[in-house]
């Protein structure tokens, strides 16, 4: 993986390897500048020759891919590139979602019950032309951001982005076409009827014939289910309750009434699993966030000032076939646009997950929105910080040993450090050294594997 180079006036240089990089720091010529992405300055240099480095960008919900590659300038080599570091930035647009929903619960309990609460606002607020969500707005806010660092580290010449698009109803349909788009699924239909002669008017579960039946989520609403129609069925009263918000794969391996319920009918948990699986739509709630945010991605990325070609998520795929490059998102993000070649790209992946940057609260809360604890006011202790990178060296005992990694802090001084391998709880802070101050991310490096490669491995 490419080192970053910066001069001595701390302006982006071609990144090196890591050989060179080692040289220049073992003979006094460099400084650590920074350990994630790994960066250097230079002490005995100011500008130097360039080559154009183009960032690709491959946009996902979860996960975006983020590839840096040097191109070729000769009119006859167009489209080779040489990759020289991989990146997969890892969003928490889901979390931030579930934040907001339990804070407007808490807020309307308080009200309901003439508790300390803030006045509703009112309901006729507008919204400024392009707003989005702030689960979807985080992602596109967290992207820019690490384009413009990784343009602080490296003299980007050009931008790729994949402009991808997903037809929500051919994906619940593949064979849908023409007028039928219009039509729905519901068409000549009311939703209790559909569901009956979908699922034969019987119990999804556990197969029970004439018996009330209800309407069930698949995947609960507290997981994040939605009401739409592909994620209805229908229970029986018994496994409607006993399943509650339980997630399919739990119901089925730890529900005892079922169980003996399917006894009684004489069905098999495996054959009414895999139906309901097969029954069960996909959600949509990704495809429909990349939807959503990729042309405001795309008005963000023009506004660096950098010439940004955009590709379809159909040459990507076929890019990466055609010079048999596995499936990954920070590699995908190396196959957009138009690609002749491509080398170098074996090389490990920085994985960056956004972690956020602590919370106003100061108390935990129970399930019934009541005060449980008090949280510390500091926010340092001993000079550290809950989400910086720290060194621990501890010279004996049971946790013996050098461990890397972030750091949450406690009022005692005794910290827990998550490094690449688990948790690591009750060190001192003795023994703890900075490497990095919190930036609101957490860090991960994955070497190159082909399990990885072949997308068995997600980061």
């Amino acid at each position: 993986m490419a080192v970053f180079v910066l001069d001595r006036q701390k302006r982006p240089l071609m990144p090196c390897s890591e050989k060179r990089a080692r040289l220049m720091l073992a003979r006094g010529r460099a400084v650590v500048h920074k350990r994630y992405p790994f960066t250097i300055r230079l002490k005995d240099r100011v500008d130097g020759e360039t080559q154009p480095l183009r960032l690709g960008i491959d946009p996902g919900s979860r996960i975006t891919g983020l590839a840096l590659m040097r191109e070729n300038s000769e009119e006859r080599e167009v489209g080779k590139r040489h990759v020289l570091c991989l990146f997969e930035l890892v969003h928490r647009g889901f979390q931030i979602r579930e934040a907001l929903d339990q804070r407007r619960a808490f807020r309307r309990r308080r009200r309901t019950k003439n508790l300390r609460h803030r006045a509703p606002r009112f309901d006729n607020r507008t919204r400024r032309d392009g707003w989005l969500a702030p689960s979807l707005q985080h992602r596109v806010d967290t992207l820019s951001a690490w384009v413009d660092r990784l343009c602080r580290l490296a003299p980007i010449t050009s931008l790729s982005q994949e402009l991808v698009r997903f037809d929500t109803q051919k994906l619940d349909n593949p064979e849908i076409s023409g007028v039928e788009y219009q039509q729905g699924t519901l068409l000549g239909y009311e939703i209790r009827e559909y569901l009956l002669e979908k699922w034969r008017r019987e119990c999804a579960y556990c197969g029970a014939r004439n018996t009330p039946l209800e309407i069930e989520h698949i995947e609960p609403r507290r997981r994040g289910g939605s009401n739409r129609i592909g994620n209805l069925t229908l229970a029986c009263h018994d496994c409607n309750q006993e399943k509650s918000a339980d997630t399919l794969d739990a119901f089925f391996a730890t529900a005892r009434g079922l169980k003996k319920r399917l006894r009684q009918h004489r069905q098999s948990a495996d054959a009414r699993y895999r139906r309901v699986i097969q029954q069960h739509d996909r959600p949509l709630r990704d495809a429909s966030a990349v939807n959503t945010t990729r042309w405001a991605l795309n008005r963000n990325l023009k506004r660096k000032g950098l010439p940004v070609a955009v590709g379809t998520g159909g040459l990507t795929k076929y890019n990466r076939q055609r010079l048999g490059i596995p499936k990954t998102h920070a590699l995908d993000a190396a196959c957009v646009g138009q690609v002749e070649a491509l080398h170098g790209w074996q090389v490990p992946t920085l994985t960056l997950r956004a972690m956020g940057r602590g919370s106003y609260q100061r108390t935990r809360l129970d399930k019934f929105g009541f005060p449980r604890g008090t949280l510390m006011r500091r926010k340092q202790v001993h000079g550290f910080q809950t989400g910086d990178m720290v060194k621990a060296v501890v010279p004996n005992g049971k946790k013996a040993g050098t461990h890397v990694g972030r750091v949450a802090i406690r009022q005692t001084g005794s910290f827990n450090i998550q490094t690449e391998h688990g948790v690591v709880q009750g060190i001192s802070y003795r023994h703890c050294t900075v490497i990095q101050r919190g930036d609101g991310y957490r860090y991960h490096l994955t070497p190159f594997t082909h399990d990885r490669g072949e997308g068995r491995a997600v980061a």
